[in-house]
């Protein structure tokens, strides 16, 4: 089974949603109660602690099923340390993910900040290897590539010539008002590079981090934008995938329900599961 719009957070473990997505006691192992609402998930957790180990890896296989997709990060180790200069790593990194590569999404390529374009053949060296069988998503943070000038013309071409998707990275919402008397939207602030959106598919699995504000109603205004959108890549049979973050992420998961619910009205996707409370509920 394939789904025409992957929607997930930005991690499965997070014990602040124990009590809602989770059962209020909830097991240790929540892949599988995850993957019950949601059909992917960034995995954001191998940027920073680099490919896991073989039985974790046997363990998420048994618990996801085969319609789940997993978007995990190659190791800051690649990106950040050795910029893109250890192609071996970056192979070894994906081996290690042989028992998922049929719940792959893109795998995504966060770059460092300062990256920019005169270390585009870096970027093009790794793209011209990556395995054919396994889509890639880039995210790019320098300045130089959100001017509309050569630097990010060259930075889409590469990306359109080897079927690479760009990571649309909408921090709209978060930097919408100041952070005042909101310590966990100051934190975000502070952690996420507050860059411009360009809405730009390069490939077929259009990747969109959102990046939402502590005010429910500020994220939907922005996310009206991405409704239409979203419906003219899945009718011209591209696969996008959205991504939903709130300032601390314990809001996230209600976020995105209510964004895909929302982009329901304009395009037929299947419902998804409900929370554990609210199957708690259903036995009462």
């Amino acid at each position: 089974m394939t789904c025409p719009l992957y929607i997930g957070l930005p991690m499965w473990s997070n014990q602040d949603w124990q009590g809602t997505l989770y059962p209020r006691h909830a097991k240790t192992e929540l892949l599988s109660d995850y993957a019950a609402v949601f059909t992917s998930v960034e995995g954001n957790t191998t940027f920073y602690s680099g490919a896991p180990k073989p039985e974790t890896v046997a363990a998420w296989a048994r618990q996801a099923p085969a319609h789940f997709r997993f978007c995990f990060k190659l190791p800051a180790s690649v990106t950040h340390d050795q910029r893109l200069t250890r192609l071996e790593d970056a192979w070894a990194f994906l081996a290690a993910l042989a028992p998922l590569h049929d719940r792959l999404g893109p795998t995504m390529v966060q770059l460092p900040r300062d990256f920019g374009p005169d270390e585009l053949p870096k970027l093009e060296a790794l793209l011209a290897a990556w395995p054919t069988h396994l889509a890639c998503a880039v995210e790019i943070r320098h300045p130089e590539f959100f001017h509309k000038g050569a630097a990010e013309k060259a930075l889409n071409r590469l990306l359109i010539t080897y079927r690479a998707n760009r990571v649309m990275l909408d921090v709209r919402p978060l930097f919408s008002t100041s952070a005042d008397g909101y310590p966990g939207l100051a934190h975000a602030q502070q952690e996420k590079p507050k860059v411009p959106l360009h809405v730009l598919s390069t490939a077929n699995h259009p990747v969109i981090r959102f990046i939402g504000h502590v005010d429910k109603t500020i994220n939907i205004d922005y996310f009206n934008a991405w409704k239409s959108q979203l419906s003219l890549w899945i009718n011209q049979g591209k696969t996008p995938f959205l991504f939903v973050h709130t300032a601390d992420n314990r809001e996230s998961p209600s976020l995105a329900r209510r964004l895909y619910n929302d982009l329901r009205a304009h395009t037929p996707l299947p419902p998804l599961g409900d929370f554990a409370d609210e199957k708690q509920s259903q036995l009462f």
